[in-house]
């Protein structure tokens, strides 16, 4: 960020407020600098009209809204005019005081009301309708606003965004200021969540030194969270060492005697449960040690028996008219004589005609099942796939967003599921501290039964939760692999099994469900991804390019990244048109008809279909932009039926998906898939990548590069690597 002297300064008052996003501060108003209106845009926090701002910026050019000020820095000041106090105060700044009140007040003090309010409000009760205890009030609000206002201008000349220090505000209020002046690194702390390396910034202009104890405490913390965003819940000590004493330029006595006082503050937690200690941020050894003794609590209850049910399994082949094999059988009892069963295994090889008959055999004895996945998508197909119920984790467990902008969950030890059996799909997406939320709610009596595939990719948030499990050898667990007649047809198949055992893929079989079409650039790739979705897959198997065709991209960047196929299939598949609407949302412009994609769970979006009206969508739901209202920026999105209206603050939520990443199609099936592969990224391309790929498609697979490209993916199978504990944890409980 250029300094504040390199910056165009503009100041004025703000006649009015346009656009005002609470959850990040950004704010679009009109400045009243000496009679010019200006239109200013920045991340300057709850702003109101009649305030005195100074912005530090310059001047851009918006294809949309023409020239604005872009403010950098901000200093703002109360009014000092009585219209601008009138204003200001009429804006709704103070809950209580709407027009007529302010009004009121201003006619009462004039020019000293603000000063009346900051320190003798209990003036305010000889205004008609203003009673004392309402006039100490109002006084109080004003301080706690006025408060933070102070805070936001001081720290903004750092670079800190208003929302951070509102973040900061809601836990030390009136005492802000003096809390970061003597420990920035509060602003790094759950719930604020600051980088690290702005709060070293601001440390570094407040004269805190280099090898202070409160700035390597947080460099620690910092370290283990970017640990944990890369899906490890813990890191080997000497590794960690080596990290924070070279990022944060200390030496190794400062680290260890860091470490010690972390440690004895409960923030982190020292374990040795392999030949070397390991250092855990605590939320992730207390997630971790819970779901190793509640799941061994659960293997080792003994009341389900050991009953034969082969009796009822060929009942099921009769009404069926299906024939189960020897492992599939073994399953069947498995899940219905243990209180925890995984069920794993390749595509083809029969996971939900395998849970389908457990599911029968529990509806027949009257017990309660329910069924649950990590994402809408997944939840849908499972539903779809085994004609029960089935929805999302989190809707599972009734979540509940608490004010901090956080959530936690109704269900819980407390609240616990009401149910008698409750089977997950896609476990390989479960990640640990998801995992410790659903297994308080789960009650030990209750038959719980683990489904995925472990070789997918693994989640996104910290550990590998199925895999752990697995290779503990402690969860009771069937793994089917032998490919059905049917699915050992499909080329798709029996390719992702070479895949997962290390193997080249088959690329030159013309006459099966898999195709690789080699290109000699990414250049060339893109142009055959737009040829094959526009016309040649349309054209030769009937299928919708919209609804039927899904481009995979290991990343969002480069020429076959996602952001660029958007582009490019947009104007191919949805170019402009009569009758066409628009609405453009910064860099992103939404058409009528365009394909787009759900980035986050947002369970407060209302929906309709028909008369039925309810909230609720989910990361990774595809739907379709059926209209677009330029006048008053909203969206109308169908997504399988269900219409919702989304306005300027919901769609950051969502972006086009003619092409998606790899990882938000997992628990997603599709009949036509396309995957290109990028000629670099050798370190973001790796097996499990390739193979969750394969598996999404349903009919059709076209892989789009070089064979070596293919062969190195096949090859590189370091990223299934996590470091995690769950796994000894487990197995001590069985000593």
């Amino acid at each position: 960020m250029a300094s504040q002297e390199e910056l165009l300064s503009i100041r004025g008052t703000v006649e009015g407020v346009v656009f005002y996003n609470e959850e990040n501060g950004y704010v679009v108003l009109d400045l009243d600098c000496n009679n010019t209106l200006v239109t200013a845009v920045g991340m300057l926090g709850d702003v109101r009209e009649g305030e005195e701002l100074t912005l530090y910026g310059d001047y851009i050019n918006s294809p949309k809204y023409g020239r604005q000020f872009k403010a950098e820095v901000f200093e703002r000041s109360l009014p000092t005019s009585k219209e601008a106090i009138r204003k200001y105060l009429g804006s709704g700044v103070i809950p209580g005081i709407g027009p007529a009140v302010a009004k009121r007040i201003v006619t009462a003090f004039g020019d000293d009301t603000l000063e009346i309010l900051e320190n003798d409000s209990v003036k305010l009760a000889a205004i008609k309708g203003i009673t004392t205890e309402r006039a100490l009030s109002i006084g109080k609000e004003f301080n706690k606003i006025t408060g933070l206002r102070k805070a936001m201008t001081y720290f903004s000349k750092f670079g800190i965004q208003p929302i951070t220090i509102a973040s900061v505000w809601k836990q030390y209020e009136g005492r802000t200021m003096q809390v970061i002046k003597e420990n920035p690194y509060i602003m790094c702390e759950n719930g604020i969540e600051l980088p690290f390396r702005d709060a070293d910034r601001v440390a570094e202009a407040l004269g805190i030194p280099m090898d202070s104890e409160e700035r390597i405490l947080a460099g620690i913390i910092w370290c283990l969270r970017v640990n944990a965003a890369n899906g490890h819940t813990c890191v080997r000590e000497a590794a960690l060492s080596d990290t924070v004493c070279y990022e944060l330029d200390i030496s190794e006595k400062s680290f260890w005697s860091a470490l010690s006082i972390a440690e004895q503050r409960g923030e982190v937690v020292l374990d040795d449960k392999y030949d070397e200690r390991f250092v855990f941020l605590s939320e992730y050894y207390q997630a971790e040690c819970y779901i190793a003794q509640k799941l061994a609590e659960m293997i080792k209850r003994d009341d389900c028996g050991e009953k034969d049910y082969a009796e009822e399994i060929a009942g099921i082949e009769w009404t069926e008219g299906i024939e189960y094999e020897a492992r599939q059988k073994e399953a069947i009892n498995g899940c219905m004589n243990n209180h925890v069963f995984i069920l794993t295994g390749g595509p083809g090889t029969g996971k939900t005609t395998t849970l389908n008959a457990v599911i029968a055999l529990c509806k027949q004895r009257g017990q309660k099942i329910k069924l649950a996945a990590p994402t809408g998508r997944a939840a849908k197909r499972m539903a779809d796939l085994t004609d029960t119920p089935a929805q999302t984790i989190h809707r599972l467990l009734e979540v509940d967003f608490a004010a901090h902008g956080g959530h936690c969950f109704k269900r819980g030890e407390e609240n616990p599921l009401s149910c008698d059996v409750l089977v997950i799909d896609e476990m390989s997406m479960v990640d640990t501290l998801l995992m410790f939320s659903l297994l308080k709610a789960v009650r030990s009596r209750t038959r719980l039964i683990l489904v995925g595939d472990s070789n997918q990719l693994p989640s996104v948030g910290a550990g590998n939760i199925l895999r752990d499990l697995i290779a503990s050898g402690r969860v009771p667990m069937v793994e089917l692999k032998e490919i059905f007649r049917q699915a050992a047809e499909s080329l798709i198949v029996t390719n992702a099994h070479r895949i997962v055992r290390g193997e080249m893929p088959v690329l030159n079989d013309r006459k099966s469900d898999f195709f690789f079409m080699p290109t000699a650039s990414e250049e060339d790739t893109l142009k055959l991804v737009i040829e094959l979705c526009k016309t040649r897959l349309p054209n030769s198997y009937g299928y919708s390019a919209i609804e039927d065709i899904q481009v995979l991209c290991p990343s969002k960047l480069g020429v076959v990244g996602t952001q660029s196929i958007n582009q490019s299939l947009q104007l191919a598949l949805n170019p402009p048109g009569k009758g066409k609407q628009e609405l453009k949302y910064f860099n992103q412009l939404f058409r009528t008809g365009d394909k787009i994609m759900q980035t986050k769970n947002d369970y407060d979006v209302e929906w309709r279909r028909g008369t039925e009206k309810s909230h609720g969508i989910f990361n990774g739901d595809i739907g379709i932009v059926r209209s677009a209202d330029k006048a008053n920026d909203r969206l109308e999105i169908d997504f399988d039926g269900r219409t919702a209206i989304y306005d300027t603050d919901m769609l950051k939520r969502v972006e086009h998906a003619y092409a998606v990443t790899i990882h938000k199609s997992q628990g997603s099936e599709y009949p036509a898939v396309i995957i290109p592969l990028p000629n670099g990224m050798d370190r973001l391309t790796y097996r499990n990548l390739l193979y969750t790929a394969v598996t999404r498609a349903k009919n059709i697979l076209i892989v789009i590069g070089t064979a070596r490209k293919v062969q190195s993916m096949v090859e590189n199978d370091r990223r299934m690597l996590r470091y995690s504990c769950l796994r000894p944890m487990l197995e001590d409980h069985f000593v």
